[in-house]
């Protein structure tokens, strides 16, 4: 009776979770092993911490101490999430701030390469295009390596994220004061456009890059300096009044060496000034492509505040990649399950549904459970008499 006991409690699962869940396992097996630096056994496996740092992101907990509550009060959690034989709360943030960054690194990579191909691309036209942007997260003044100024500190994200599929493709954690640019060779790949904001305008860059064959579009400052070499015919009604072949900058002191294209554009009384190596494409494209960079920011904003990322559950850095690589890990799981369940991209409304799903198949499982488990009591009462 004991075994049975067992296996029926066995059944408290969700199938939305366990779909959710299901690309990953492919991806586990070839996953670089975890193993223990000492002769102590591990106590979370990496299957354990992904799973229970998924779980954090999706639930949209507070803390690392609300989830390690929850993975021992919680039914679902403690069996399904949570290790076998439980994890404690020192266990937990030790395995957190020191372990798992390499397989996550790996997982992200593989997920994020089943998500591109699983995705379709929704301007296809415009070419692979890569919205590159930083994002501050606020730190406490412990973690030391977060520089960004006195009686401050601050991490910084480098994201690079694909606009056609909505999906991030590369990142890198920096303290707060590092650059932007630099990143900006890291994270795009052969093909790729990186679509960038005034910030990482820099005219020694530009030619860098064009001689790199990186391709990109940047928006600059209205009062740039531009040697007009080939002016382009704009249509008197379009949003795009200045279409030229240019040399950027002040002669002598910053100009670029090489020639690049920049279009001007007006919309709502406010001018954009566009510089690109993009010959290919009409300057009322160009207009858009740079209208679609605020995906990113869109991006940025909805993971803030959905998935609560940056409530900090570590304060080394390693600790902070982690807790960042799994919550994208979460949202490439997302972005995949609404391509293949909804034939949509990720959005609120529709997590949230995946989220009461997940709540409403536990409530109904735990309900199954509970009539199993008197079933049970009423033979072990007539076994009695």
């Amino acid at each position: 009776m004991k075994h049975k006991f067992k296996r029926l409690k066995k059944k408290r699962k969700t199938k939305t979770f366990k779909k959710l869940w299901k690309p990953l396992k492919d991806i586990l097996p070839e996953t670089p092993l975890l193993v223990s630096r000492g002769d102590r056994p591990l106590q979370m496996t990496f299957e354990d911490q992904l799973k229970a740092l998924v779980f954090f992101h999706l639930e949209g907990l507070n803390s690392g101490t609300h989830l390690v509550q929850v993975l021992e009060k919680d039914d679902f959690a403690r069996e399904n999430i949570a290790p076998e034989d439980g994890i404690k709360k020192s266990s937990f943030f030790e395995a957190i701030n020191t372990r798992g960054l390499e397989q996550l690194i790996f997982v992200f990579t593989q997920l994020q390469a089943r998500a591109t191909k699983a995705i379709p691309m929704e301007f296809e036209r415009l070419g692979n295009l890569v919205a590159i942007d930083g994002s501050l997260i606020d730190a406490v003044l412990s973690m030391t390596w977060a520089d960004y100024r006195d009686g401050a500190k601050k991490a910084k994200v480098h994201l690079g994220f694909d606009i056609n599929r909505s999906i991030p493709t590369k990142l890198f954690l920096t303290d707060g004061k590092a650059g932007e640019r630099p990143f900006v060779s890291q994270i795009l790949s052969d093909s790729q456009t990186g679509v960038l904001d005034r910030g990482y305008q820099r005219h020694k860059l530009f030619d860098q890059w064009q001689k790199d064959g990186i391709l990109f579009l940047c928006r600059i400052k209205a009062s740039t300096n531009k040697k007009i070499i080939k002016q382009h015919h704009c249509e008197p009604n379009s949003i795009v009044f200045y279409d030229a072949i240019v040399l950027l900058g002040t002669p002598s002191i910053n100009q670029t060496t090489k020639t690049i294209r920049v279009v001007g554009y007006e919309v709502d009384g406010v001018k954009y000034w566009i510089a690109t190596n993009r010959y290919d494409l009409s300057a009322e494209d160009i207009a858009l492509i740079y209208k679609l960079r605020w995906e990113i920011e869109k991006f940025f904003a909805w993971w803030k505040r959905q998935m609560k990322v940056y409530h900090l559950i570590a304060r080394s850095e390693h600790g902070l990649m982690v807790q960042i690589l799994s919550g994208l890990i979460t949202y490439l799981l997302l972005a995949i399950y609404c391509q293949e369940n909804y034939n949509e991209k990720v959005s609120i409304r529709r997590v949230r549904e995946i989220c009461i799903q997940i709540q409403n198949e536990t409530r109904d499982s735990s309900g199954c459970y509970q009539k199993n488990i008197r079933k049970i009591s009423r033979y072990r009462r007539a076994a009695k008499s």
